[in-house]
This record gives C-alpha cells, sequence and structure tokens, in this order.
C-alpha cells in the first residue's frame, strides 16, 4: 500500500503530531503508515481523507504484490 501523506502534509505545512492529533493516533502510527510499515484501518484512512478534504483513492494506492 502506498500513500501520499507526507506530500500532503509538507504541502500544508503539517506535521506527523498535528495530523495524529487530528485523527485520533500516535505520530508514530503516522511514520509508520508513511514509510509502508503499517497499513491504515480503512476507518483511519478516512479519517485522513476527510481531514486533507480528498477521496481514500486521491491519498492511498493499493498495489498488489503479486501482481507486480
Amino acid at each position: 500500500m502506498q500513500n501520499k501523506i507526507r506530500e500532503l502534509r509538507k504541502q500544508q505545512k503539517i506535521s506527523q503530531e498535528e495530523l495524529a492529533l487530528a485523527v485520533g493516533v500516535t505520530r508514530q502510527t503516522i511514520t509508520s503508515i508513511e514509510v509502508g510499515k503499517y497499513i491504515a484501518s480503512l476507518p483511519l484512512a478516512f479519517k485522513i481523507a476527510r481531514y486533507f478534504g480528498l477521496a481514500i483513492e486521491d491519498i492511498f494506492e493499493f498495489v498488489d504484490e503479486e501482481e507486480s
């Protein structure tokens, strides 16, 4: 699962801590999602998308490892 969270944060000058507080997780969770060590749950993905005013598909991209 790839995502554009880091890019979106940088564009809007938002820290990991600010995003984490806004969506109810820890900064470490945001870090883990950004680097691909953790896949956001569907509810968390919705919260992140809503925070940025985008659709989930605009932030998260599913990449099927078996098809690569």
